[in-house]
């Protein structure tokens, strides 16, 4: 397994730390990792090597942080989307507006995130070079990600609009029925907006008709 190096990094300032990253992520994709250079990198972030170097140690780091940054920023907008969607049970009484909420997650999330580029290019990185990062297996973030929206489909089962036992298993769920559908489509059809918010909506239905609470039950 390949390690990281134990070159010390610093924290260094916030905005060539985002350069660099933002000009490593454009490269990696470009022209993967293997054929880009540190030199490469700086001169796209208008840095020297030296602090690309001081801020990330070696080039394997340098992958693993443009992952987590993409990782990061998705579970914000993960975050706001369940959070503006699902947030208030009082308005989720009935079904039909149980499954407006829903779908309008999926939604936002198709747009958002499935029909992002630069979320796209982390998950083809992610792809390409799992191989290079062995941190990702277990990494906390996958934690996070998941708990944002167990937590909720908790709340809601606590409200009594979902029959949700275990709220990861239906967490999991959604995601399958939803953006892993997506994701497991050819290359081509993952760019065409219409057939992505099309999965996504009537996976967020069939989820919907599995864990909804029916009146009267």
């Amino acid at each position: 397994m390949t390690t990281l190096d134990e070159r010390p990094v610093r924290a260094g300032q916030a905005h060539k730390r985002a350069a660099i990253l933002a000009a490593a992520r454009e490269l990696f994709v470009q022209s993967g990792v293997d054929r880009t250079s540190m030199d490469a990198v700086a001169a796209r972030a208008g840095v020297s090597k030296r602090t690309v170097y001081d801020y990330y140690g070696d080039k394997r780091r340098l992958l693993l942080g443009v992952v987590e940054e993409a990782g990061e920023r998705a579970l914000e907008i993960l975050r706001e989307h369940v959070a503006h969607r699902l947030g208030d049970a009082t308005s989720l009484r009935d079904l039909a507006a149980l499954e407006r909420a829903f779908t309008d997650l999926a939604t936002d999330l198709g747009d958002a995130l499935l029909l992002s580029a630069d979320h796209l290019a982390a998950v083809r990185l992610v792809t390409e070079n799992e191989h290079l990062l062995p941190e990702l297996d277990g990494h906390p973030l996958d934690d996070a990600h998941a708990r944002v929206l167990a937590d909720r489909l908790d709340d809601l089962a606590g409200a009594a609009l979902l029959d949700a036992p275990d709220p990861a298993l239906a967490a999991e769920h959604f995601h399958a029925l939803t953006t892993l559908r997506v994701l497991n489509e050819p290359s081509r059809r993952r760019v065409d907006r219409t057939h992505v918010l099309r999965i996504m909506t009537d996976g967020a239905r069939a989820f919907v008709r599995a864990y909804a609470v029916r009146p009267g039950s």
